[in-house]
């Protein structure tokens, strides 16, 4: 098998051939297999199993796409593309999520528990084999203005919010006789819960007026969430028609 037939069978957008679809399928069911351990908190041998398989189809699959680097990226020079690839987004996800199956970090970092939090970075590795995910990639790139205009519009509204519900709640108790709002990052956390109108309820104001900026705030909030959700859906439609 050349590097060429190699690249159209692991690459999704250049051959849509059986032996690519067998591939993607394959590399889905090893992806869940990794993270089936992560879904308890012990380790049992077949855990231990499953990993091992799975971090070696992915170690392969590594190799597999650095030594085909050239042909994805074609307006490189072959020698650029080769060292550039492990430096590549996706590329750095699956080696981080790889190295603490072989052993590395394993005796500095165990208790930290990074192992399995490293581990968890497998998940981004159905980012190669969705198309929908592209898709919602292109419509995240292309509205990229739009959608950063109004994630700074909600930050800059969640620090206003949160500075006035905490000067306002300062020197007010709770049933309990706590304070409500106790430092800053408290003011900030229920200001972002408001915002998305999700309000766990565990810090909310005693006062009228902080009642009454809340209520506000939820209301704006509402308009806030519906920018960015009318403007990905308007353009993933088009999307979706230009891909038919």
């Amino acid at each position: 098998m050349t590097r060429k037939q190699l690249f159209n069978i692991i690459e999704k957008d250049t051959q849509h051939s059986v032996w690519s679809m067998i591939y993607d399928y394959f590399m889905f069911l090893m992806i869940v297999i990794s993270i089936i351990p992560l879904t308890f908190s012990m380790n049992t041998p077949l855990f231990v199993w499953f990993d091992r398989v799975s971090v070696t189809v992915f170690i392969f699959d590594y190799i597999f796409r650095w030594i085909t680097a050239d042909f994805r990226s074609p307006e490189k020079k072959p020698l650029k593309a080769f060292v550039s690839y492990p430096i590549t987004f996706l590329a750095i996800i699956d080696l981080l999520s790889i190295l603490p199956s072989v052993g590395i970090f394993n005796k500095a970092l165990k208790v930290l528990r990074v192992i399995r939090l490293l581990k968890l970075l497998r998940i981004f590795r159905f980012l190669r084999y969705s198309r929908h995910i592209d898709t919602l990639a292109n419509v995240l790139k292309k509205e990229k203005l739009v959608l950063l205009t109004v994630l700074g519009i909600a930050l800059f509204y969640i620090f206003v919010t949160a500075l006035i519900m905490f000067n306002v709640e300062m020197n007010h108790a709770n049933a309990d006789g706590e304070f409500v709002f106790r430092t800053f990052f408290d003011a900030l956390y229920w200001a972002t819960t408001t915002l998305t109108t999700v309000g766990y309820g565990d810090i909310s104001p005693v006062s009228e007026l902080g009642r009454v900026i809340s209520m506000l705030s939820s209301l704006f909030g509402v308009a806030i969430i519906a920018l960015p959700s009318g403007v990905i859906t308007a353009s993933y439609l088009e999307e979706l028609k230009k891909g038919k």
